[in-house]
């Protein structure tokens, strides 16, 4: 078998690969994708994103409202209640996030994973090869060297500049990089069951934690026509009992369904974890998704905080490969997005904390604690929205997300401002002449645009702030411009346009040391 090459390298072809492969592919770089196995996961795993998410799919062509029946919004609240009934506390997923879309979406991964393998498809610079194992790696100054074996045992070199390992959990690439990894100590094993009921079956459309003591379960919408049940195992039952079809059933009937009017997709009992790698960077091996960290699914980030990790890496990975930045910007990744990230693995815990309980006396104390505090008018908590660790921001607004509202180009329709800019990344001031002294053409090289709510100058595009998003987000901040990275995140806010431009490809050029 010949040798092969390129200048990126992702091991895993999972929705973080595919993403991180699309998002460099797009960019125009040669990348080749391995995963061992022959053919994609054809069974749900995860099922919900949110507005960010949507946001990343919008950027690579697959805005959710373009995909109906892949994803479905979920525009209202995720209910826990007691094993009485009884509300323990709402959580708010109602609304619009930040990015544009819904906060809350429900999805099927298998249709998800189809869709993206077309973008791949139609991407001449992309390569996947399944059935390929990689079975070890080496790395020197001058790139890495992955050895690959197929399905028939034979073996072949794959030189990269860069290597991404998306390989999950367990990942290998983590392993021979010597990353190591901080767990948490979390450990439940729960019943995960998939379900398509018959269509006479009219299940509310509902998002619902039940906190008994007798049976920790969820239920929520598994993505259009689908729904999924998880249930915790017992301390006096061992996985295999659970993980039966006989038990799925069982465990279905208090919800009104059976074999007659419903199709079980699937059931497995997955061991819910928490940890995270140390570092995410090893010289020319990165992590990413899984293999960086891992959460419980209790709000519903897993997935979501491996394609924040795609859409952080893929501007940073592809302006070192152009030269446009010296490598020291990948160090960034890892210390802008383990912070992040860390903040919804203890709040996945912590709401596991209250979900894991088995005992009557600490399940009788928490229902007293909670109902006290909701029926007191608590107000809806909303998820964490926590800003990114040090790397290529400043300022008290930078390293936070950035809004995307919708606005109109002469007299043309209303539409999201990324859709007419090509991508999140934009110099954007309330008035055109503020950004008449920037450079544009070292930041187009970034992939970042330049754009204004009123007036008119050369090279910048005028838009109508049509709902005000725009305009109440400068007077939030307090500025005038804001300079949005090509990931959708804010580099910082001021009134002047130039020396923001000339901060970011400072801080690209020759990055700052970061811990």
């Amino acid at each position: 078998m010949s040798a092969l090459s390129a200048e990126v390298a992702v091991v895993g072809f999972g929705p973080v690969g595919k993403l991180l492969a699309i998002q460099l592919g797009r960019r125009g770089h040669d990348v080749v994708v391995v995963d061992r196995q022959e053919a994609g996961y054809p069974l749900p795993r995860a099922v919900t994103h949110d507005s960010e998410f949507a946001r990343v799919l919008q950027s690579v062509g697959l805005a959710p409202d373009t995909i109906p029946e892949v994803t479905e919004p979920y525009d209202d609240r995720y209910v826990w209640r007691n094993g009485e009934g009884r509300t323990l506390v709402e959580v708010d997923w109602t609304g619009h996030g930040e990015s544009g879309w819904f906060n809350t979406y429900f999805f099927h991964q298998p249709s998800l994973e189809d869709a993206l393998d077309r973008v791949v498809a139609g991407l001449p610079t992309v390569r996947v090869l399944r059935g390929q194992e990689a079975v070890a790696l080496d790395q020197d100054d001058d790139g890495v060297t992955l050895t690959l074996r197929d399905t028939a045992g034979a073996t072949r070199p794959l030189r990269a500049g860069w290597v991404v390992g998306a390989d999950g959990a367990n990942s290998r690439v983590r392993r021979w990089a010597g990353l190591d990894w901080q767990d948490e100590g979390y450990f439940h094993d729960w019943l995960v069951v998939d379900v398509r009921p018959q269509p006479h079956l009219r299940f509310p459309h509902v998002a619902e934690q039940t906190c008994d003591v007798a049976r920790p379960a969820t239920m929520v919408p598994g993505g259009p026509g689908r729904r999924r049940w998880e249930f915790m195992r017992l301390p006096h039952e061992t996985r295999e009992q659970l993980d039966r079809t006989e038990s799925a059933w069982e465990l279905l009937a208090s919800f009104g369904l059976g074999p007659a009017d419903a199709e079980l997709e699937r059931h497995s009992v997955y061991t819910f974890q928490a940890g995270w790698a140390t570092r995410w960077r090893a010289g020319r091996v990165l992590l990413a998704g899984d293999a960086a960290h891992l959460m419980p699914p209790f709000a519903g980030q897993g997935l979501g905080a491996g394609v924040r990790d795609a859409a952080n890496l893929a501007w940073k990975l592809s302006a070192v490969l152009r030269g446009v930045a010296g490598d020291e910007l990948l160090d960034g990744y890892g210390t802008e997005r383990l912070p992040h990230v860390q903040t919804f693995v203890r709040f996945s815990v912590e709401l596991g904390q209250v979900i894991c309980i088995s005992d009557p006396a600490e399940a009788a104390a928490r229902d007293a604690r909670m109902t006290a505090a909701w029926d007191a008018g608590m107000a809806p908590p909303a998820p964490p929205r926590p800003a990114l660790g040090p790397g290529a921001h400043t300022g008290p607004a930078g390293g936070t997300l950035s809004r995307q509202g919708r606005v109109r180009v002469g007299g043309g329709p209303a539409t999201l401002l990324d859709d007419v800019l090509g991508g999140p990344g934009v110099l954007l001031a309330r008035d055109a002449g503020a950004l008449g002294s920037v450079d544009a053409a070292p930041l187009a090289d970034l992939g970042i645009r330049l754009a204004a709510l009123g007036g008119a100058a050369p090279g910048v595009l005028t838009v109508d702030d049509v709902e005000g998003s725009y305009a109440g987000w400068f007077d939030q901040l307090g500025v005038d411009v804001v300079l949005v990275r090509p990931d959708g995140w804010l580099y910082g806010a001021g009134d002047d346009a130039a020396a923001l431009a000339d901060g970011l490809l400072a801080a690209v050029r020759s990055p700052a040391p970061v811990g």
